[in-house]
Formats: structure tokens, sequence, C-alpha cells
């Protein structure tokens, strides 16, 4: 770790007049053993206070935060197994991706600059059905675990075929995830039917359960894509194993109109009345949701995903964010996939964006802030997720995700403010250090999990079959 900025980051804390040493929650005073010792950091908790501790420790045992605060937190005698020092560095609670198709690494810049509609339709899923394999999920994963931890991700939620070795890679990858196996009305590659999709994703669901990386979900595509049976039957085979739902809802307004006509309801209102909403529930995009709708969601619980990249890249229209903030609905940040509707898994590009986004439809650069897209990328993604007693802050007892982001960095200096240095500054090249459940997985930007080199010659490859198979 680099040292050059110690002095930088007490000045901006100051300035910032954000502290809390008084908040260090200590462990017992007799010396002890513990598994990670993290040092001389300056740590964005994310906590209920959004508290931020200069000069602080901490300590992980196991795959959970056992102790933090400001200053030496243990006696002499106490030993750690492995140890960080953060100094130069914010130190932060993982990243969370509440939203993307991980495999489609591997169809990267397939076809750009369509709509939505033509994209899936004319494109994706001709594409899919020529080359998804379950080989192709695997290497598709591995690509994208890479670069997601390249970049601070540590939980993601994804919606693909083939989830249950999406699921077997993004656990060697030492990776958290929200996993959805895609329930879809027509051939999938990986199963023909719908029965067939429920077999498969009952075994999925039931593999998984209670793994402490793996969360196995159920994902009917969309209103657009599955029959009112198909909804319902994959939403009362999740509850049946107290799974997830994952979905895409409101996405586009060729949803909203042909719902209006087929069903004489919003998207939201169809899935309320098919009794599909709950507090199970983590729908991607929301963008054509009124009143009435984010009514709906928040009273249900919803957890919402916004992905200003993807509604921008395809002109999907802007989710109202601020809006559905206020209602009391849980807006988290995603990507989604890497393939024509954002091409790349950076959730630090989409705090920005989100920002941005926001401020220029409502033509207020107050409209959203740092410390609100911050918050969509950590603690509140991870109430979308419905996730926020595990991850999304860093606090005794909560799971040990932890990323250090480097400050020795010509775009990273001088920082006056934290929250708006880390929306608006700051590169998913700036991560230097990534820990999932006590486990470093990357350290000083090397992955420690992942065959890095393998993973990229592998991609060349299949970028190479696939596009002979579209000639």
């Amino acid at each position: 770790m680099k040292k050059a900025v110690g002095f930088a980051c007490s000045l901006i804390l100051g300035v910032s007049a954000i502290r809390s040493s008084a908040r260090a929650q200590r462990p017992d005073k007799e010396a002890v053993s513990v598994d990670l010792l993290i040092t001389n950091a300056t740590i964005v908790t994310m906590d209920g206070e959004r508290s931020i501790i200069e000069n602080g420790q901490i300590a992980v045992r196991g795959d959970s935060i056992y102790a933090l605060g400001s200053g030496p937190l243990f006696p002499k005698g106490t030993e750690a197994k492995q140890t960080i020092d953060a100094k130069g560095a914010l130190v932060l609670p993982g990243f969370v991706n509440g939203h993307t198709h991980v495999p489609m690494t591997l169809l990267r810049g397939l076809h750009d600059d369509v709509t939505l509609d033509d994209w899936l339709r004319k494109y994706i899923f001709p594409a899919e059905a020529k080359n998804v394999t379950e080989d192709f999920v695997r290497w598709g994963t591995r690509l994208a675990a890479a670069e997601q931890i390249h970049s601070g991700v540590t939980t993601f939620a994804d919606m693909y075929y083939f989830e249950d070795a999406v699921a077997e890679e993004t656990k060697a990858a030492g990776m958290r995830g929200v996993l959805g196996e895609t329930f879809i009305d027509f051939p999938a590659p990986d199963n023909k039917t719908n029965a067939a999709m429920l077999e498969y994703t009952e075994k999925f669901l039931k593999r998984w359960q209670g793994d402490p990386l793996i969360h196995a979900a159920a994902a009917p595509h969309s209103i657009y894509t599955c029959s009112a049976r198909t909804l319902q039957d994959s939403a009362a085979l999740a509850r049946k194993y107290h799974a997830p739902i994952l979905i895409h809802a409101a996405e586009m307004k060729k949803e909203l109109d042909d719902s209006l006509k087929q069903n004489g309801l919003t998207p939201v209102q169809y899935l309320e009345k098919l009794g599909v909403l709950g507090p199970d529930v983590v729908a991607a995009h929301c963008i054509f949701v009124d009143e009435k709708d984010r009514k709906i969601l928040a009273g249900r619980q919803v957890g919402c995903v916004h992905n200003p990249s993807s509604n921008m890249m395809l002109a999907s229209g802007v989710a109202p964010v601020i809006e559905e903030r206020a209602a009391g609905i849980a807006v988290g940040l995603g990507t989604d996939g890497p393939a024509g509707s954002n091409n790349d898994l950076d959730l630090m590009e989409e705090m920005d964006l989100a920002a941005k986004l926001q401020k220029i439809t409502k033509m207020d650069p107050r409209a959203l802030g740092a410390k609100s897209v911050v918050e969509m990328a950590t603690i509140e993604g991870a109430r979308a997720l419905h996730m926020e007693k595990e991850i999304g802050s860093l606090e005794v007892g909560k799971k040990g995700d932890i990323i250090l982001i480097s400050l020795d960095e010509p775009n990273a200096v001088p920082m006056y403010d934290i929250y708006a240095q880390l929306a608006y500054a700051l590169k998913a090249s700036d991560v230097e250090t990534v820990v999932i459940g006590g486990r470093i997985v990357m350290r000083d930007k090397k992955l420690l999990t992942l065959n890095e080199p393998e993973i990229l010659a592998k991609a060349h490859e299949y970028g190479k079959k696939v596009g002979a198979s579209l000639k």
C-alpha cells in the first residue's frame, strides 16, 4: 500500500467534519486472535449514522467483522493471521451490483445502438440460442468475477441460464451472489420447456440452501416474456424454499403500453394482481412507475435496482429514483448485462451516472447527491436485495466484505469531501484490495482466486467462436 497521502486523509476528515472515534466497537480487553486486521484505515462505514472513522482498525474473525474503531483496538499479545496496512486508502463496504447477467461478458459489444426490443429479439436471443452452453456460462462467469472484483463489487444479483454453474463459479471466485435461474416462455439454452425450468430450478434452490455465499433465486424474466402462469409458478416455487425472486419490471415504454392494452394495468399493478410482489422480490429498472405503482412497491417492500448506463444506452427512459426513494422504496444500483445494454460491470461508473442523470432530468444539480449514490451502491443496494442485515455497511457482526480504494492517484487528490470523491472522481481502477467474507480475493490489484491470464485467453477464443456463428 502506498503511503503518500496520510496527511491528506487527516485534512479531509477535518474539512468534512465527519469523525467517529467515540463510536468504536471494541472487543474484550484481553488479547485475542483474529483472522484479519486492517490498520491505519479511513473507514467509510455506511452505518446508520454514516460514521467515518479516522485512523481506524477493522478486525475480522471467520467471515464476519469482530471489531472496528479508532486507534489500537487490542492490547499487546493479540495475533492476526493476516494484516493489511490501509494508510493512503479509503476503506468501504464492498459494492453491491444489484442487477446483471454475468455470462454475457462473452457477448460484450455483440450489437449495440439499437432498441431494447430489437436488441433482445433480433440479436441476443438468437446469439444465445447458438452459443450458450454450460461451458460458455462458466467462462463468462469467471470473466465477470474478475472484472467485478477488480472494480470493488463483492455481491451481485444475476439472472441467466445454467445458473447452477454460475453459482459454482461465483463461489470458487469467493464472491457473494443472489443468483436467479431464468424462466422464459420459449426454449432456453438450458431448459426447453416450463416443466424442465421448474424441475431444474427446484434442484438449484435445494442445493444451495444455507450456503454462506450463494443465495439461489428464481428469476421470471419479465411480464412480456412470461405468461401469468409462468410468473405465478416461478414465484410459488421460490416461496416454497424461502428464496428471492428476481424480475425485470417496467423497463420500457412498449412494456407499459402493451400491459395497459392487454391487462388494463401497469406492469407493477399487473404483477400485484398476480400475487408476485412481496418482500422477497428484487425488481430491476422500475422506470415506468407512477405514484400508485410506487405505493404498491413500497407497501410490498419490493427492492428496486436502478441501471443508469443500461437505461441511457438503450434509451429506455429515466427511472424516478428520487420519487422512489421518497416513497420508501429501497433503490440499489446495477450495471445490467455487460453486452449491448452497458458493456461493462463498473458500479463506480453507475454511481456517477445515477447522480448526473437525475440532475439533468430534474434540471437541478441538487437532485441526487454524491452521498445518496454511494448509499445506493452499498447499504441501500443491500436493502434492495433484502440483505442489509448481512452486508452493505461495516459494522460488528456483519460480513467481512471490505474494499480498499487508493487515494494515491492523480485523479484522487486533492479531496475535500469523501462522498463526492467516491461518486465523481475515483475510478474502478483505483480499487486495490478486496476482502469477501474475511477472505482476501484481491490484494494490491492482483486476483488471488482466479487465473486472470487463462480467463482472458478463453474470452478471446469465445469471441472468435461467437462472431463466426453469426456470419
